[in-house]
């Protein structure tokens, strides 16, 4: 072997690394994003979870007699708060889990609310207004998080996806991650009625 040719050859690889050595960094500040954004979303969803039992107590002042819209409440909440998802382990199963959870929480909620309808005094009540507020608020806040983790995961799975990278993403564990999905029946308007 001659010795241009080797250099040649030097000067080549010490390219690829260095090449390789920037989209790795970069890749690891996208992953990092990822982690950020899903805490956020986590966040979010724990403030709502912790909004709740304050609510049903509420509610339960003056609708003593719902019962079963409060069991369905509570037991929704529990579940919710126990489906953890390590940020290592997020993939299209356990967020399908999660979501899953968190959608049935949604459901229980829009029930125990549609109940306070019944109660004018309970909703002139200025703790349950202000609960109402506060919930609204993090339902808000829980879109802008979902929001915020699906442009980090677009630009992490976009960024794993191209050339070169795809090619040494995979050896160094950067594995897609996965996108929320829009609820079962979303894609039906809903039905109004006067």
């Amino acid at each position: 072997m001659n010795l241009s040719r080797l250099k040649f050859m030097v000067v080549g690889a010490a390219c690829v690394l260095g090449l390789s050595s920037c989209n790795y960094n970069s890749l690891v500040d996208k992953q990092q994003s990822v982690d950020q954004s899903w805490a956020e979303v986590e966040n979010q969803y724990q403030r709502r979870a912790d909004l709740i039992p304050n609510l049903v107590a509420t509610v339960k002042g003056y609708a003593a007699h719902e019962q079963e819209t409060f069991t369905k409440v509570t037991e929704a909440r529990a579940k919710a708060t126990s489906v953890n998802i390590d940020v290592n382990d997020l993939n299209e199963e356990t967020l399908a889990r999660f979501q899953e959870a968190q959608n049935e929480l949604t459901g229980a909620l829009k029930s125990l609310l549609a109940v306070t309808e019944a109660y004018p005094d309970l909703k002139a009540n200025e703790n349950f207004r202000d609960l109402q507020v506060q919930l609204e608020g993090t339902e808000n806040r829980i879109t802008t998080a979902r929001g915020r983790y699906t442009e980090s995961v677009k630009d992490y799975n976009t960024s794993i996806k191209k050339f070169p990278t795809n090619i040494y993403a995979g050896w160094f564990g950067f594995d897609p991650k996965p996108q929320f999905k829009a609820a079962a029946g979303a894609e039906q308007a809903p039905t109004v009625q006067f």
